[in-house]
């Protein structure tokens, strides 16, 4: 990990990543990435002029068997209906996916999370991978695969994929080389199902990024931010004057915004497809998958919040955000923070009305979740770049961060494309929005 330890949201969750964490000011060139220069993946300085797979295979040609480990460890697929197994995913994490040297803050994961982000419709058990220490049984690794439909390029093939994620390795084995041999297992398990593809991020360059987006985050409760280290007084700044510059109303303004209902689902879900148009690499949804995101369920309610905006019948805007909180440790006054992520959203406006009408009407959907979020205890909110996000950044005060998420694409040829930011300056381009319109946690 970097010396320096993390000051604030952006910090922290820049140390998500796939890889080994580099200093900074470290340059790699493709020959050091002994892992990924094996891989299917795009070199560092490939220019690329096509779009398509890199590799082709088919399921005969992967093997049956598991990769061999070190004889201390032993493969176990994690049964997510398990509330033991679950609480065993719930502490690796806890204590081992995202740290900072003060040991002050941590992801605070709940069951109804984990079941949200990891059994999506068509979801495989044996695509939540993790390694046990032979003896105890102890689970010191774990990554989790979760099927989707990417859209590549306007318009676009429909590619099948997975979504890789949660990839956490026990920081007292990491000199033990578990990362290759977790990604190529996972890699085989979903081979042999005939994909071929993957979608994943890291907050660190890797071979080779087919975009880049910022953090980007809107304290809400500026007061209580600051009280546990997030937030800090700008010189000739007061508390009162920064309460005051982050305070929103108390009522929404949009009229018709309400949460979403079982019965919307077939209308956003038609929103969605339409204005993904917009983008270069989406995911697509079919209405069982769009039920499970965006309605969550009994049980998952407490994660995902979508709100619609219905007009005489018709549903012409919806947004939606997620919510996993920090635990915060050591703090005499404060032990959480509740922490929002936007999701998904779509508005008529994009595709009827001028830009200038469509920032405008975005810019007011947005303002709309923060108010709505207070309703959650929501302490921050944060969103990338990514989508058309850039375009409501600075009218709803969301500071820039310093971390950036990559996004990779495994065996998988594409150009470039905007993630929201300017590449030489690395600032928010806010006169359009990004090509990235998928959404990962």
């Amino acid at each position: 990990m970097s010396d320096k330890p993390p000051k604030s949201i952006e910090e922290l969750l820049k140390l998500m990543s796939m890889g080994e964490v580099l200093n900074e000011t470290q340059k790699k060139q493709m020959k050091d990435y002994k892992f990924w220069k094996t891989q299917p993946v795009p070199s560092l300085d490939e220019v690329v002029d096509n779009y398509g797979p890199i590799e082709v295979k088919t399921p005969a040609d992967v093997p049956d068997e598991p990769l061999p480990l070190l004889n201390e460890f032993y493969w176990s697929t994690i049964d997510v209906e398990s509330s033991s197994e679950l609480d065993e995913v719930y502490q690796l994490l806890y204590e081992h996916y995202v740290e900072d040297q003060d040991a002050t803050f941590r992801f605070k994961y709940s069951h109804e999370f984990f079941k949200w982000a990891l059994k999506p419709p068509g979801w495989r058990k044996e695509w939540h991978l993790g390694v046990r220490v032979r003896g105890t049984g102890k689970l010191v690794a774990f990554i989790a695969g979760v099927p989707v439909t990417l859209k590549l390029t306007k318009p676009g093939n429909l590619v099948k994929s997975v979504e890789i994620n949660f990839l956490c390795i026990h920081k007292k084995l990491r000199s033990k080389r578990l990362t290759p041999v977790l990604i190529k297992e996972i890699t085989r398990r979903v081979n042999k199902e005939d994909i071929w593809q993957a979608l994943y991020t890291a907050g660190i360059v890797l071979p080779s990024p087919v975009s880049c987006c910022r953090y980007t985050h809107r304290p809400l409760n500026w007061s209580k931010l600051y009280d546990v280290g997030f937030s800090h007084l700008s010189q000739g700044q007061t508390k009162a004057k920064m309460v005051a510059h982050y305070s929103l109303p108390n009522q929404t303004k949009t009229d018709g915004l309400r949460l979403i209902k079982p019965e919307d689902i077939d209308q956003v879900l038609d929103l969605l497809h339409r204005y993904q148009e917009r983008f270069d690499l989406v995911q697509i949804f079919t209405k069982d998958e769009a039920k499970h995101w965006f309605l969550g369920g009994d049980e998952r309610a407490s994660v995902i919040k979508t709100y619609v905006v219905e007009k005489e019948g018709k549903i012409t805007d919806f947004f939606s955000y997620y919510l996993l909180p920090f635990s915060v440790l050591n703090n005499p006054t404060h032990d959480e923070l509740g922490i929002a992520y936007l999701f998904y959203y779509a508005s008529e406006s994009a595709m009827t009305e001028s830009f200038d009408a469509y920032k405008a009407r975005l810019n007011s959907l947005i303002n709309d979740a923060l108010i709505t979020s207070k309703e959650y205890n929501v302490d921050v909110f944060n969103a990338l770049t990514s989508q058309d996000n850039p375009l409501f950044i600075k009218q709803n005060k969301f500071g820039s961060g310093d971390g950036f998420l990559n996004y990779y694409l495994f065996n998988y040829r594409m150009k470039p494309i905007s993630g929201g930011i300017d590449p030489k300056t690395s600032q928010v381009i806010d006169d359009k929005g990004s090509g990235v319109g998928v959404v990962l946690f």
